[in-house]
């Protein structure tokens, strides 16, 4: 009974009330829920049932036509039923949705909850705390960990160690990047070993609806970061190289005509 809830009712009485056009319903959850794979399945069965019409009546291959297209709403409805997840979520949980590169971790367990260094670390620089901590459980379940993994996150914490160590030399004053490597070191890097670590080890190759285990799901989603982590290393380093560039185009315009055996204050 999690699944009834106002919203799902009014979507389960949609879907019953438009049941001529359920070849669109995989189509349409696929587009809502941003799932690559899901919407090209919908537009197979959408495209099928379109094909199916478009053939008249007189023509020989009608009925074939007309058992494609009846065929297209069966499956349609019965992987809709599969889908169930990405359309009629249960209470009290919220359907993902993909900002930029943000992953998608489900809401652990009580006992998986992140250590109160990451929520509310008590450490001087909170984004290394988070990363310690990542390296920490990394290195600790490492035997559980998908193949490559464990090295990924190892230099995703060494990209973002370096980004971090320069900002605290000299932070560059940017919003948007502090926020960004804020969200990637403190948020998004803990969240996703969190979410995968609190599933259970014999589940992690349990295909799920949208056909990808647990592992693949965690694989991707730390390619994700290690790509933004690399980033925001380009980023930082290239504008401390370019700082750098700037103040020697001041020194050498103020100082660079200073005459042989005097001083030269800048002023004429």
């Amino acid at each position: 009974m999690k699944r009834l809830t106002g919203g799902n009712v009014v979507k389960v009485v949609l879907a019953f009330l438009f049941w001529l056009f359920v070849s669109f319903l995989v189509l349409v959850i696929g587009i809502f829920a941003k799932r690559k794979n899901v919407i090209i399945e919908g537009a197979i069965y959408a495209a099928a049932f379109v094909s199916a019409f478009a053939v008249p009546s007189s023509s020989p291959i009608f009925g074939i036509a007309a058992f494609a297209g009846v065929g297209s709403m069966v499956a349609s409805a019965i992987r809709s039923y599969f889908l169930r997840d990405l359309w009629l979520p249960r209470r009290g949980t919220v359907i993902p949705v993909q900002e930029r590169a943000r992953p998608v971790v489900a809401n652990p367990s009580p006992q998986y909850q992140t250590p109160a260094v990451i929520r509310n670390p008590q450490a001087p620089d909170e984004r290394s705390a988070a990363l310690t901590w990542v390296s920490s459980q990394a290195k600790q379940n490492k035997h559980r960990l998908p193949n490559g993994a464990y090295v990924t996150i190892l230099e995703t914490c060494q990209l973002l160690d370096s980004v971090i160590d320069a900002e605290n030399r000299q932070p560059s004053g940017d919003a948007r990047f502090e926020y960004e490597l804020d969200a990637v070191s403190k948020e998004y890097l803990p969240s996703v070993l969190q979410g995968f670590l609190a599933i259970p080890p014999n589940m992690v190759e349990n295909t799920q609806p949208n056909g990808r285990t647990p592992n693949d799901e965690f694989v991707e989603q730390l390619q994700l970061l290690f790509r933004q982590a690399e980033t925001l290393h380009s980023t930082r380093h290239s504008q401390t190289s370019t700082d750098l560039t700037s103040t020697g185009n001041f020194l050498r315009e103020r100082f660079g005509h200073h005459q042989q055996g005097g001083f030269d204050f800048g002023i004429k």
